[in-house]
């Protein structure tokens, strides 16, 4: 996720929050994922806020971006520096508003924040997975969701919604759960990675695995790969942000130093101290192997090959629901024209869709950042969302 999660300008805090856990899987009843490996028990991290209605219609499920987690908003002490990574949309009097929701938010599996991944323990050995751990897919995620929602009680979610990896597990939602889903709101995101995303995300792999402390992803009695996965957490942030915010903020200003230092141990300049800050920042809360795990997720999703044949129209002739699609000026991991063409296809199977994109200069990481446009926008669908509901309900009794 961005350095960029802050307190929110309007509303307050949903306060202290804790994280739950939901196990289920369990042997011989296992999951089997779409490699066709079995996976069991298997567990979810998750934390709610809010209050399920007596209808159970007013569910709000949050999807979190690559390396995220399931703690969205609030704090879990008054000493945290930083509250939930999008706690700037969610809580009383914000856009996805606790007093009227009840907001969802889980650690996807393949994860490492609580949820069952390679750094767990596999019940056959007693010992961590590593590479043992089956590959998942975004597909494999949203089943392992269906299955806590429905633990909560909830049969319909008002809506989904995340960016980034986030979004694309709203737009699998949307097409593998169609009668789950009433709304969708996919952020900064795409049907299919682009060749350029998944170069990247290679790049950052082969970092982690050409450290010699990785051991093929046996690491964990020993130390950690921490150069590697710092390093593949540095190529990876430069993704999330834009060359009009890295000049804004950087530029070539030289850190704590008058001149250039002509060796390669230092930081000359203010992005290279930057950037393996967040590196090591990193290294001290993800895992290596989750790493690899999460990024080839991202990079198999193809969503109008998975389940249109090969076509993004058939994909989204599965959906039912109605669609808020925001892209962002500036992000040129997953640029707007990516967004424009599944509002296209949405459209092309009448779908009712709103779709704009968002002048920022903050790039990819624009989604996470304080938008007054964007915020207003995503109160108005909810509430439209919940509108409908209530109308709905009305006619059902």
């Amino acid at each position: 996720m961005s350095e960029y999660v802050e307190h929110a300008q309007t509303g307050t805090s949903v306060g202290r929050v804790e994280k739950r856990f939901f196990t289920f899987a369990a042997p011989p009843d296992v999951l089997t994922v779409e490699s066709g490996r079995t996976l069991g028990p298997v567990t979810l991290a998750y934390e709610t806020y809010g209050t399920l209605d007596a209808t159970a219609s007013n569910a709000v499920l949050v999807l979190h971006a690559l390396t995220g987690d399931s703690h969205a908003a609030g704090y879990y002490d008054k000493a945290d520096a930083k509250p939930g990574w999008w706690d700037i949309m969610i809580g009383p009097g914000k856009p996805i508003d606790t007093e009227r929701y009840y907001v969802i938010c889980s650690n996807v599996i393949g994860g490492c924040m609580g949820s069952t991944g390679p750094s767990s323990v596999d019940p056959a050995t007693g010992r961590p997975y590593g590479l043992s751990f089956p590959v998942i897919t975004i597909g494999d995620m949203v089943r392992a969701q269906k299955r806590l929602v429905e633990h909560l009680g909830v049969a319909k979610l008002l809506c989904a919604i995340g960016g980034s990896m986030g979004g694309m597990q709203v737009l699998e939602w949307a097409v593998r759960y169609p009668d789950m889903v009433r709304s969708a709101v996919p952020l900064a995101t795409t049907t299919k990675h682009s060749a350029l995303a998944i170069a990247f995300n290679e790049v950052a792999r082969q970092a982690i695995m050409a450290d010699p402390k990785w051991q093929c992803g046996d690491y964990y009695d020993g130390e950690n790969p921490g150069h590697g996965l710092a390093v593949a957490r540095m190529i990876g942030h430069i993704t999330y942000l834009s060359d009009e915010s890295m000049r804004q903020k950087f530029d070539r200003r030289l850190q704590d130093r008058c001149e250039i230092s002509f060796n390669f141990e230092e930081a000359d300049f203010q992005v290279e101290s930057y950037l393996r800050y967040q590196g090591q920042k990193f290294v001290d809360r993800f895992d290596a192997n989750s790493f690899l795990y999460v990024t080839k997720a991202a990079d198999y999703f193809n969503l109008e090959a998975a389940h249109g044949g090969g076509s993004a129209v058939s994909a989204f002739a599965k959906a039912r629901c109605r669609f808020l699609v925001a892209s962002f000026s500036s992000d040129w991991l997953y640029p707007t024209y990516q967004s424009r063409a599944m509002v296209q296809a949405m459209k092309k199977n009448g779908l009712d869709v709103s779709f704009v994109e968002i002048e920022a200069k903050w790039g990819h990481d624009a989604f996470l950042l304080p938008n007054a446009r964007l915020s207003g926008m995503l109160e108005s669908f909810l509430d439209r969302a919940a509108a409908d509901a209530a109308k709905e309900a009305g006619h059902a009794l």
